[in-house]
């Protein structure tokens, strides 16, 4: 019998499989698809303190390396995402499945006021999304990118929860390291990483401009897996909390390189492109099978790339 589970911040998963922030999860109702279809714990789509209304189309392309794409973190605004996260947790309870808040802010003192309000939903979670790469016109450089500033929103957000923090890390940073330390010193009970890559350009040839109207946009799928197996590996090295490995993560084997370079969870975003949910009965039958024939009863062999 092959043990899928896992324990992420004092909480048990059924298995190591979350669905990542983003590309699902703006309503309830996806939220309970993703759990009953097998995810071990689910992200909502980040939300600001006030309504967003996003990039305009075409925010969203597949290419051969994965996904290229600009949403623009498009949201209702913390006050109406408090009760599709209560209805949501109502329908996640009986699954088994914890529900993870994802936040976004303008500045330090807007995370703390928008994981204030989030915070009333009751999550199991609250992750703060410091990297997203496609708004940096708008907001400036992502928190991510920088320790101190990364710092800041963490503490501004801790001051007022005293839940489970996560703080989604980007590929981006200059030294993602110093930025992981900075917000685990700050009061980060965990991390994700990683955030999309980017941004990135690809221009329709035969139209003779960039294929989405925001121009730029974070790059996600099998091009990130490498760089994202790289960024857990060398967290996990530097830190001593958990770590949801997530970018680019499309089969069972995926997921075992991201747990053998140390993370605890797998995040799971641009494979529901193509298959939605249902992506998640394959990745959970795909890497009990790979550690079956690897002789794995459970999942003590995370960190094991370290130790070669």
């Amino acid at each position: 019998m092959i043990d899928l589970s896992v324990e992420l911040c004092g909480v048990t998963l059924r298995n190591p499989f979350v669905l990542a922030s983003g590309i699902w999860g703006s309503c309830a109702g996806t939220l309970a698809r993703a759990a009953r279809d097998g995810a071990g714990a689910v992200t909502a789509k980040s939300c600001s303190l006030e309504p967003r209304a996003g990039h305009p189309n075409p925010t969203v392309l597949a290419w051969r390396g994965g996904l290229i794409n600009a949403i623009g973190l498009s949201n209702p605004g913390a006050v109406a995402q408090v009760a599709i996260l209560r209805e949501a947790r109502k329908r996640l309870v009986p699954l088994g499945a914890p529900l993870i808040a994802s936040v976004f802010a303008e500045s330090p003192a807007d995370f703390g006021r928008v994981a204030e309000v989030v915070a009333q939903a009751e999550p199991d979670f609250i992750e703060l999304n410091i990297s997203c790469p496609n708004v940096e016109s708008e907001f400036g450089r992502p928190f991510a990118l920088e320790p101190r500033a990364a710092a800041q929103a963490t503490a501004a957000a801790r001051r007022v929860y005293s839940g489970r923090l996560l703080v989604k890390l980007s590929p981006n940073a200059p030294d993602i390291v110093q930025v992981a330390r900075a917000v685990v010193d700050a009061g980060a009970d965990g991390l994700t990483a990683v955030n999309t890559l980017g941004p990135g350009m690809i221009i329709d040839v035969h139209a003779g401009c960039p294929v989405l109207a925001n121009v730029v946009g974070g790059i996600s799928g099998p091009a990130l897996l490498p760089i994202a197996v790289r960024c857990v590996y060398d967290l996990a090295r530097a830190v001593n909390v958990p770590i949801i490995g997530t970018g680019g993560v499309g089969s069972g084997a995926d997921a075992m390189q991201m747990i053998m370079a140390g993370a605890t969870a797998v995040g799971v975003g641009s494979a529901l492109y193509a298959e939605g949910s249902a992506v998640f009965r394959r990745l959970i039958d795909e890497l009990a099978s790979l550690m079956s024939a690897e002789g794995y009863a459970d999942l003590s062999f995370r960190g094991c790339a370290h130790h070669v």
